[in-house]
């Protein structure tokens, strides 16, 4: 008695190859197999760089946020001053920097002045939001006091000077050196209201934190310097709290806001970003699922070419199954047609999709060269370049995705070829 041979035995892949290649005129599909395997190596590319370019903005979204703002603002509730009128300044902001930073997790607790100004130089202005801080602290910024784009030097700031955003610097036409006008409404009382104030600064530092909005509106004063413009004698307006993992700040909101005291108020850098991170993680599901329905419909171009080759290979199968083959041995010949055009299509995307992604500063660069440039305008994506990050979980999630599509797919025409009647195959042979 004959055995049964085994699974996915060596005469079946021998049998799969030879159709794969075969042409035409030998009852082939390799047209129709070059177009399916081109599809499914387009679809999971395109699915590869967009996982890539989705995770990219992110990281970079949220990078910009948090190392150019606060990770955790402090701010006091309004009570009434000596005058009986509602204020929110923090006058205690020394003591209460200190038991801010003693909280473990915390790696500084900065005070800030802020206010709004209208910038001006030379007949331009433009409106900016001023911080008030203290050199050290300004310095210990990471996109501020070390960013990948400055002129100048940070350690110039304080006595010799003022820190601005490149944003500011080119709406004003400013270099460093020149002097800053800035004019807020909020000066001086007097019988007839409340005066503007003017005052003028040199420029010795100008910075590109890699947000575009923040370069265009940032202004950094030294602290004694924003208090007097802004009339904060011995008081702040908030504190600026630098966490080690702000992407896990929520262990820390309870102890940050017990350590600022009873009129504390604590908002964390996920309150005024978290619509656009949620917008952002739609936008992602969205693409995901998009993208996931171009490669199934480039799986469908393997049904197609499946069909096609079982209704060629008719006589063959007719003449296998004559021969003592199995059911079970047609139908994985013709899935292993379907799932190595499916396989090696992943593969050849996976591959390209990993050095598109890796090369894509120098790619971005031609297509905007060729492009006369503009393609990229960071006052609408608020960051300065195209982001890719390679996830490899994104990298295992396509080519799960595509497998699984490409092999199940396959599995209909193969059936179809496996349950054909020899008599009939044969029938008119």
């Amino acid at each position: 008695m004959a055995s049964t041979p085994r699974p996915f035995s060596r005469f079946e892949w021998m049998i799969a190859w030879r159709y794969l290649r075969a042409k035409r005129a030998e009852g082939g599909v390799s047209v129709m197999t070059w177009i399916s395997l081109i599809g499914v190596m387009l679809a999971v590319f395109a699915l590869v760089v967009t996982l890539a370019v989705r995770s990219g903005f992110r990281a970079e979204f949220v990078d910009t946020i948090v190392g150019a703002n606060a990770h955790i603002t402090v701010s006091y509730a309004s009570e009434p001053n000596e005058f009986g009128q509602q204020s929110r300044v923090i006058s205690d902001y020394a003591e209460a920097s200190q038991r801010i930073s003693a909280v473990e997790g915390v790696t500084r607790a900065a005070p800030l002045v802020r206010g709004q100004v209208l910038a001006t130089h030379e007949q331009r202005n433009t409106f900016g939001d001023v911080f008030g801080i203290s050199p050290a602290d300004l310095r210990s910024i990471p996109n501020i006091g070390a960013p990948e784009v400055a002129v100048g030097d940070v350690a110039d700031f304080g006595a010799a000077g003022v820190a601005i955003g490149s944003g500011v610097a080119q709406r004003l036409g400013l270099s460093l050196g020149d002097q800053i006008t800035i004019t807020s409404r909020n000066g001086a009382s007097s019988p007839m209201g409340r005066s503007a104030r003017v005052s003028a600064y040199p420029v010795v530092y100008i910075f590109q934190s890699g947000s575009y909005q923040t370069d265009l509106s940032r202004i950094y004063l030294p602290l004694d310097q924003a208090q007097l413009f802004f009339n904060r004698d011995g008081v702040v307006d908030e504190i600026e709290v630098m966490i080690e993992d702000p992407e896990n700040l929520d262990p820390l909101i309870v102890p940050v806001f017990q350590a600022g005291g009873e009129r504390a108020l604590v908002q964390t850098w996920r309150d005024y970003a978290g619509n656009y991170l949620r917008a952002l993680t739609v936008e992602d599901n969205v693409m995901f699922v998009i993208m996931s329905v171009l490669v199934l419909v480039a799986s469908m171009n393997i049904i197609s070419g499946l069909i096609m080759l079982v209704k060629n290979k008719g006589r063959d199968i007719g003449i296998l199954r004559t021969m003592g083959l199995s059911e079970g041995s047609i139908l994985r010949i013709f899935f292993i047609c379907g799932a190595g055009i499916g396989t090696l299509g992943t593969l050849l995307g996976v591959i390209l999709g990993v050095l598109f992604v890796t090369y894509i500063d120098p790619i971005f660069a031609a297509v905007n060269y060729f492009s006369g440039g503009g393609v990229w305008d960071p006052s609408v994506r608020g960051i300065y370049d195209l982001p890719a990050k390679l996830e490899w979980d994104d990298v295992v999630s396509s080519v799960a995705l595509s497998l699984g599509l490409s092999w199940i797919v396959t599995i209909f025409p193969a059936r179809r070829a496996a349950r054909m009647n020899p008599v009939e195959a044969l029938r008119y042979e």
